[in-house]
């Protein structure tokens, strides 16, 4: 593995996680996203994690500090991934977006460079075709908190280039990741195929009126022992993410006057996104941050 310049395809929550690691670990680094507006809000994300690991990383402090030196911020595509020896790719998790985005990415980008999806349900077999270059594509998956839960899930498609997935294990390795590798598409990888039906079910449980979220979040993490509850586990992903993922679930449900995917849907759009309530990027989603009420003692009391 030769890596030196990387390239983060989006600067949503996970994506500047991403970037900031990857520079944090001594990686050039460029952001590309749609607009200026986006860029901002990159930058903006990016100077919160910097604060986040001078916190956490106490005995790395020189590292942190230099960080942001080595981070680049693009709207061309072209221009992001002129020097790019691997593009991680962290947009939308809609499948029309990221077929549009392979294919022009496959045009612009060095014959060298490979992509890697860090979709979190889609499997890159749906997307190899548009990359132009199947053998030099795969998925790296990361964990939200990148910098603690530091899991680093490659996971190949049938036409995926053996040396490939060894680059990128490395790669996962170079920039603190623990590398697992995934040998066989699986939607959701190890993480989600385990996370996301938890999920689901509490959405489920809100969505029929069987309890509200806090109460839901409190069972499981008094039965379990568990730091947090599965609603806040939808506020560290986003709730742009969550609401993507449950509308393409409405979408392909069979029965659309018993849809119940469709009706979390537009909960989540009609009384948290559309009111600004993003989640904890934003300052509030089912809980109000900086000090969410879950990390209150009383929460799990009588």
């Amino acid at each position: 593995m030769n890596f030196k310049h990387i390239t983060i395809a989006g600067s949503g929550v996970l994506g500047s996680q991403i970037a900031f690691q990857t520079a944090f670990k001594g990686f050039n680094v460029t952001i590309y996203d749609i607009n200026d507006a986006a860029i901002e809000k990159a930058k903006e994300r990016i100077a919160n994690l910097e604060a986040t690991y001078f916190d956490y990383f106490k005995e790395e402090q020189d590292a942190v500090k230099t960080a942001q030196s080595r981070i680049q911020y693009a709207t061309n595509l072209a221009e992001a991934v002129a020097e790019a020896d691997l593009v991680i790719e962290a947009i939308p998790e809609l499948k029309e977006i990221k077929e549009s985005f392979y294919t022009e990415l496959g045009k612009v980008a060095p014959a060298h460079t490979i992509f890697a999806s860090n979709s979190s349900t889609l499997l890159p077999s749906q997307f190899a075709e548009f990359t132009g270059r199947p053998e030099k594509f795969l998925a790296l998956h990361f964990a939200n908190r990148i910098w603690m839960n530091n899991t680093g899930e490659v996971m190949e498609h049938p036409g995926t280039s053996q040396e490939v997935v060894k680059d990128v294990l490395q790669f996962a390795a170079a920039i603190g990741m623990v590398p697992l590798h995934i040998k066989k598409e699986q939607p959701g990888y190890i993480l989600n195929s385990l996370l996301v039906p938890l999920l689901d079910a509490a959405q489920l449980l809100w969505g029929n009126e069987v309890a509200d979220p806090y109460t839901i979040d409190k069972t499981w993490m008094i039965a379990t022992g568990a730091p947090m509850g599965p609603f806040a586990i939808m506020d560290v992903v986003g709730l742009e993410t969550v609401y993507n993922i449950v509308s393409t679930k409405a979408a392909k449900h069979p029965n659309p006057e018993q849809n119940e995917f469709k009706q979390i849907a537009d909960l989540v759009k009609n009384e948290y996104i559309d009111k600004g309530k993003m989640g904890m990027q934003s300052g509030e989603g089912f809980y109000q941050y900086p000090n969410p009420a879950y990390n209150e003692k009383e929460f799990l009391q009588p």
